[in-house]
């Protein structure tokens, strides 16, 4: 028995060759990999002989003729919001619904407007109503974890707080499923939808949190109508894709044979569709969820009340105690939504019901007892204050922010040495060099290097697409910030993408190592972008540095379990032709699978961009700059308005441009290499 490998080109079979003994005959560059060299080149050369001039720099106070007129906009919008048909038949009626339908929320569970401001439920009664629909849709377990964690948000003193941002969450995840799932339904079954759908969805999910605020302010004013709007818009994309994969994923034959049997299309749907593709739906209900809480925290910034005005105030004052408390609060709010919406996707799941220890009437009777006990604590929660307001002399909030404080503190004046001095060693080292090298080069040599990269990677009408980004962001007067904002992101992504190749190996080519490591990486997706801010503004400071740190941590999950999927798709039999050739594991690694996995790694580049240029823009409120500043200060500033506008849209062309590179450098097919097979002689 021998292992032999079969030449493509030549379809003979020959020896797999061992790196051992025989050497690689040099490969010629090819054409992309001249084509990229030369714009690295063109950039260098650009850099060391122009740098310094014709950088575009626009000081933080100062407008551009666009920046006047968008404020003169904003002025005109408030001065005829009352008379423009527009806004009088179209969309203050849309906000006045969206603001009915989260005022109910909010006045049954967080806040009524009339006596002592206590919601129609006291918090006795949301524990038993919310677990009793944890049982119902989940399990015990999910049911225990929910009135465990809502409990819990009364110690920390922050149970109004949570119910506020809950409220708005079931509002915004209402919302997006009536929208989301008859979108999803008709772009499962009708190919021209999902043709036209696709694109926006795309374009949807590249934008960061930070650039649906301003413009929805803008034309719904600040406040929970708002917040919830730019939530259903955030959160819709998931729930339509995996409803449409779930319609598109039924066996054609399953489908046929429904059709034989005369059914019509509604009855299809109805009865064939919708159900075998119900885990999918409500696995898109879960990524809506998620979704939803991550923007619901960031809308604080247009007054959505709750844990997120919480944070942002803390951030604000660089109160690490109660930002962490607030934060604390935020993912064990992440933690309950997600395993509840777990739990219903499994239940979900066919043949789950043959599946359950507990007998379909045993659990019956279980959710009449339960049920009756929460519509007593509701009872309770309605005529008792004790049960209506949570006891204040059962705060310990006080308690962990002190301690955390404290904890800061300490840190901060015993590890300021390592920390301070690790910092202002890569801010000096890295930082400053590579945004020095992107803001100082003249903006006509950096258009002219990134194009080519761009033509290098998809072809001209990648390059036309970049150049006219680019040109956009020209037009809009923030290139300076734009390239500032680009030297974080590009810095945050290596960082993770060598994390990626390194936990993402390790993960793809050890079940063991998968399974501890890819739980943790689960619960990090489940954490809103705010989140990640706070343990780093204790050790670090309000600085770019810690947004950066933040960007990296919030990204490396995504791009871990990336590689790590691809590196265990690769074909056992090519790993063990390399093996029995005599290849070393590194060879393996470096040789083998990651070469056969370059696409994957792309992939995993391009989200790990998306996902750092979020958190880096979300950064700015610890101090980032760049885009994300002048986005914050335009809420805070009336006058810089028309700036913070146009920075949300910087941020809108820049992550398209970079989007659409990493999707084309994922796209190009790798070099094709010799497909290990196995004979016998």
């Amino acid at each position: 028995m021998s292992v032999l490998v079969r030449d493509r080109a030549t379809a003979q079979p020959a020896p797999f060759p061992s790196p051992s003994r025989t050497r690689e005959p040099r490969r010629r560059p090819t054409r992309r990999t001249i084509l990229l060299a030369s714009a690295v080149v063109v950039w260098i050369l650009g850099f060391v002989f122009l740098h310094g001039t014709s950088t575009l720099t626009l000081p933080a106070s100062e407008l551009t003729d666009l920046h006047r007129s968008l404020n003169q906009f904003n002025v005109w919008v408030a001065a005829n919001r009352a008379d423009n048909p527009v806004f009088l038949y179209v969309l203050t009626p849309l906000r006045a619904g969206v603001d009915a339908v989260a005022n109910l929320f909010i006045t049954t569970f967080a806040a009524s407007s009339t006596g002592l401001r206590l919601p129609e439920i006291g918090w006795l009664g949301t524990v038993g109503l919310l677990g009793w629909i944890a049982l119902a849709i989940g399990n015990a377990r999910v049911a225990l974890l929910t009135v465990t964690i809502f409990i819990f948000f009364g110690f920390q003193g922050l149970f109004l707080e949570a119910t506020y941002t809950f409220a708005l969450v079931v509002t915004a995840v209402l919302l997006t499923l009536l929208v989301g799932i008859p979108l999803g339904v008709l772009a499962g079954v009708y190919g021209r939808v999902a043709k036209l759908i696709t694109p926006v969805l795309d374009f949807m999910q590249t934008l960061p949190t930070f650039v649906y605020l301003a413009p929805l302010a803008l034309i719904f004013l600040i406040g929970p109508a708002s917040a919830v709007i730019a939530t259903v818009i955030y959160a819709a994309p998931p729930v339509i894709r995996l409803t449409a994969h779930g319609i598109r994923g039924i066996p054609e034959n399953t489908r046929e044979a429904s059709d034989s049997l005369g059914t019509t299309g509604v009855q299809r749907l109805l009865t064939l569709q919708l159900p075998m593709a119900r885990r999918t739906i409500v696995m898109g209900i879960n990524q809506s969820t998620m979704a939803a809480l991550s923007m619901v925290t960031i809308a604080a910034l247009i007054a959505a009340p709750g844990l997120g005005q919480v944070v942002v105030r803390a951030l604000q004052s660089l109160d690490v105690g109660t930002a962490v408390n607030a934060g604390l609060s935020i993912v064990l709010l992440a933690i309950m939504l997600d395993r509840v919406t777990t739990a219903a996707s499994r239940r979900a799941e066919p043949g789950a019901a043959r599946n359950r220890r507990v007998s379909r009437r045993t659990r019956f009777i279980l959710l009449g007892i339960t049920l009756v006990l929460a519509l007593v604590m509701v009872q309770l929660s309605r005529t008792m204050l004790w049960a209506a307001a949570f006891p204040a002399n059962l705060d310990i909030g006080r308690v962990i922010v002190q301690a955390v404080s404290s904890a800061s503190e300490w840190t901060q004046a015993n590890l300021s040495l390592f920390t301070v001095s690790f910092r202002e060693a890569v801010t000096t080292g890295i930082l400053n060099p590579f945004q020095s090298l992107l803001t100082e080069t003249p903006f006509y040599i950096l258009v002219a290097a990134i194009a080519l990269a761009a033509y290098a990677l998809g072809g001209w009408k990648l390059s036309a697409l970049t150049t006219a980004c680019l040109g956009v962001i020209i037009y809009l007067g923030l290139w300076s910030d734009s390239m500032v904002t680009l030297a974080a992101t590009l810095v945050a992504t290596t960082v993770v993408m060598v994390l990626g190749i390194v936990f993402g190996v390790a993960m793809g080519r050890s079940a063991r190592v998968d399974q501890i490591m890819r739980p943790m990486l689960d619960a990090g997706q489940t954490m809103p972008a705010f989140v990640y801010l706070v343990p780093f503004l204790g050790l670090f400071g309000a600085t770019r540095f810690t947004a950066i740190i933040a960007g990296i941590i919030y990204a490396a999950p995504v791009a871990i379990k990336i590689t790590a999927d691809g590196i265990a798709a690769i074909s056992p039999t090519v790993v063990e032709a390399a093996v029995s050739s005599g290849s070393t594991p590194w060879q393996v690694i470096t040789k083998v699978q990651l070469p056969m996995a370059r696409q994957t790694l792309a992939l995993a580049a391009n989200q790990g961009l998306i996902y750092v240029l979020a958190m880096v823009v979300v950064g700015a409120l610890v101090g980032a700059g760049g885009l994300g500043y002048d986005v914050v200060a335009g809420f805070v500033q009336s006058s810089l308005f028309g700036k913070g506008l146009a920075a949300g849209l910087a941020i809108v062309f820049l992550g398209i441009l970079l989007d659409r590179m990493t999707q084309a450098a994922a796209a190009t097919p790798a070099r094709k290499t010799p497909s290990p097979k196995t004979s016998t002689t």
